[in-house]
């Protein structure tokens, strides 16, 4: 690896590393796009209370644990944590087996246990796409709010289109496919003619590669996209819409990867995010993704 880190300890959902040097808290300042999290270890302990202790005075503990094949947060019992905060986190991989670690709060950095918002979709939801809008939002700390415009490529069935609706933020859709009843229960006729005081969905029954600037109208603030193409379709366009309408200040990519080790072309992703104008990136395999991963970028 490019960090000199030697894989030390596994199992699924648990690595730990080796290094020459010491690990500090600057060690942890790196973008490990598989990693919900990352922690200086303490060590191994035989029971949950002798990890309690290996942690200390620390304000803040999360608790995590393997489950159902993956790593789960245990739901926190503190507030919301403030940047630079000190967390402490214990992992359960066995009844006997408690590893602990520490980090710190940081901006795009998941305030839950593992980086696991434990989110539940509502049963109103046409598509696992309520998930990742949720998680992202959460982990990432997104606040969109009436005043955001969104536009949303590869929109069908709705799943995001419903969790911003919930938000009371208007929704630009782009898919040619229908959308699900509960989300065009606030469909508009027209770009150019929206309700005042409640959010509003326009569907643009479009393929992406055919949308306009008339069709996108005025005062756009993000750009998402949910779209089933690889990365490289997926920016190109994300960087034409940035064109078409200049005051789109974030985007949020879901990108679907065939290969997991596509992951190495990130630095071409947010080159090309550079290219449109961003300036703070994240790339984010989110817990309720499988072979996704989240792309922000923000001006």
């Amino acid at each position: 690896m490019q960090l000199r880190w030697r894989p030390g300890y596994q199992r699924r959902g648990f690595v730990t590393f080796k290094a020459d040097g010491r690990f500090t808290w600057d060690s942890l300042e790196v973008g490990l796009a598989c990693a919900r999290r990352l922690c200086l270890s303490l060590g191994k302990s035989s029971s949950r209370e002798e990890a309690l202790r290996r942690l200390g005075d620390v304000a803040v503990i999360h608790e995590a644990k393997f489950h159902d094949r993956k790593m789960q947060g245990i739901a926190a019992r503190h507030a919301k944590p403030e940047i630079g905060q000190s967390i402490g986190t214990i992992v359960e991989l066995g009844p006997e087996e408690f590893w602990a670690g520490l980090h710190r709060h940081a901006p795009f950095l998941s305030p839950d246990p593992a980086g696991d918002g434990g989110i539940v979709m509502p049963e109103r939801s046409p598509s696992r796409a309520w998930l990742k809008l949720e998680e992202a939002a959460r982990f990432f700390d997104l606040n969109f709010t009436p005043r955001d415009i969104i536009v949303e490529l590869g929109c069908a069935p709705g799943g995001v289109a419903l969790a911003l609706l919930d938000r009371g933020v208007p929704v630009i859709g782009v898919d040619p496919a229908m959308m699900a009843a509960v989300v065009m229960e606030s469909s508009i006729a027209a770009r150019d003619v929206v309700p005042g005081g409640k959010a509003w969905f326009y569907h643009c029954r479009k393929p992406a590669a055919l949308v306009s600037k008339r069709d996108l109208g005025q005062g756009v603030t993000w750009f998402m996209s949910d779209m089933n193409q690889s990365p490289e379709v997926v920016l190109k366009e994300c960087a034409r819409f940035c064109r078409m309408a200049p005051s789109i200040r974030g985007v949020l990519i879901t990108l679907k990867l065939t290969d997991p080790m596509q992951v190495a072309a990130k630095a071409e992703w947010f080159s090309a995010l550079t290219k449109a104008g961003f300036k703070t990136f994240r790339l984010q395999q989110l817990a309720v993704h499988h072979r996704e991963f989240a792309l922000l970028g923000m001006r």
